[in-house]
């Protein structure tokens, strides 16, 4: 099987591939979460065996959108969990991957129409199951780009306030959530 992933590589990139093969831990970062969301996040993915990795990664957003007289507004405050098995059909942390991710997160978001939050609070946490796909790029001895994708399934319990400073609770929903689950495009250090 290694004669065949090695045909298929260029010699560059082969000889990149030699490099990291003894790598059993990589930390990783998701470069459109800190982007789009202005989230810190960060991970780690050890090696398991020839072509298996555990990946955890977290990410934490502990901002409060406040308005100009002090009041709260737009808020996406968050904490999630993301562990994930995988599976690479080629070497670990090289080429195409399959995983099963169980997510985990607590938020507060409030006054966000994209997320049927406009003029009210929800804080709540939710957990659930997926399965992704991805490919890892080697870009150098140490350096590897990643791209991820994964859909499955949520369940959330929110408590829901009638206004984004409010605290008084109006209600508690559950909720089945089926659809994306991830979505990453991660700078990764091979150690």
């Amino acid at each position: 099987m290694m004669a065949l992933a090695a045909i298929s590589l260029s010699p560059y990139a082969q000889e990149r591939l030699e490099g990291q093969k003894g790598s059993v831990v990589g930390i990783k970062t998701n470069l459109p979460y800190w982007g789009a969301l202005g989230t810190f996040n960060a991970g780690v993915e050890f090696r398991l065996a020839r072509h298996w990795s555990l990946d955890i990664e977290s990410g934490l957003n502990p901002f409060s959108g406040k308005n100009d007289d002090g009041s709260y507004g737009k808020s996406l405050k968050h904490w999630r969990l993301h562990p994930e098995l995988r599976y690479w059909f080629c070497e670990t942390s090289h080429q195409h991957f399959v995983g099963l991710h169980v997510p985990y997160l607590l938020y507060n978001v409030s006054d966000i129409k994209l997320l049927g939050t406009e003029g009210e609070r929800h804080q709540g946490w939710g957990a659930g199951a997926g399965l992704s796909y991805g490919y890892s790029w080697l870009l150098s001895k140490h350096w590897n780009l990643e791209a991820t994708l994964g859909v499955g399934y949520l369940y959330l319990e929110t408590e829901k306030y009638p206004c984004a400073n409010c605290g008084t609770k109006s209600s508690i929903e559950k909720k089945h959530y089926f659809g994306p689950t991830q979505a990453a495009v991660n700078l990764i250090y091979q150690f």
